[in-house]
């Protein structure tokens, strides 16, 4: 069950490198097209998948509950084909969508800014300065969803296995090294764990979409934990009401064996003479 994940800067080569990779395996390239094309079996429509894929929030709730819900619909696809192995995801937050998977091999695609600005410009056949504004409007956005989404800075080197500078390795030799870090021993041994950790994280995701379609459950305190079927739902809710709906909800999802509902209930003051 080999998994890669390819983080990538715009204009760093990242796509060809991803595509030569998965054709070179014989891996599954898991993309925004292979996204696209799985959306419609998810329930989610093309402009919700636009709207959702690698995007930080809008800040605005009405907009922001439906786009939370809809990414996690797309994690469900990722990590539903990741299950089947042998899969190269390219950026889409996976590392940090995968970050308990130790089968994982984590690779981040950069170059100098300069240099990928002129790479995007010859590729679009863009101004120069049109195509800055491009690179760095990319680079805001996707370190913005990294940021907000898993709270991490995008470029911290520690969550990735591999970091390749394609100002200084070619195409073909980054893909190489690539193909060679994937069969590394440390990868091959922990593969078992890995299906089963992945399992669990398909529950909890079915779960938290579960709860998260609920318009009577305000989930934003709420934590969800998996393992070996058994769900734990945490954190606070503001009545026993939604208590009793969240616990619903998550008791619907097929494959929950049992549930644990810790949940504590934190009610609303409506008085202002009690702040």
């Amino acid at each position: 069950m080999a998994i890669i994940t390819i983080s990538r800067e715009m204009g760093s080569g990242g796509i060809p490198i991803a595509h030569k990779v998965a054709e070179k395996l014989g891996y599954q390239l898991i993309d925004g097209e292979m996204i696209m094309a799985a959306a419609e079996a998810y329930g989610l429509s093309p402009e919700a998948v636009e709207q959702a894929d690698e995007k930080p929030p809008h800040f605005v709730d009405t907009l922001d509950s439906k786009q939370f819900l809809d990414l996690h619909l797309i994690e469900l696809i990722i990590l539903e084909s990741a299950l089947k192995g042998n899969v190269v995801i390219y950026g889409r937050g996976g590392q940090d969508l995968l970050t308990d998977v130790n089968s994982v091999l984590r690779t981040r695609i950069i170059a100098p800014f300069e240099d990928r600005v002129e790479r995007w410009a010859e590729r679009e056949w863009l101004d120069p300065d049109r195509a800055r504004y491009l690179v760095r409007k990319s680079d805001q956005q996707r370190a913005g969803f990294i940021k907000y989404y898993f709270d991490r800075d995008w470029d911290d080197s520690v969550h990735y296995d591999l970091i390749i500078n394609t100002q200084r390795l070619s195409e073909d030799k980054a893909v190489q090294v690539i193909c060679e870090s994937v069969k590394d021993e440390n990868l091959e041994g922990v593969k078992a764990s890995g299906k089963k950790l992945l399992t669990d994280l398909i529950l909890r995701k079915k779960v938290e979409i579960a709860i998260l379609s609920s318009d009577n459950i305000d989930a934003y305190m709420l934590e969800i934990s998996v393992e070996d079927g058994i769900v734990t739902l945490a954190g606070q809710l503001h009545s026993k009401a939604e208590k009793t709906a969240a616990e619903k909800q998550a008791c619907s999802v097929e494959g929950v064996n049992d549930l644990q509902n810790d949940i504590k209930v934190v009610e609303y003051r409506t008085n202002p003479s009690e702040h």
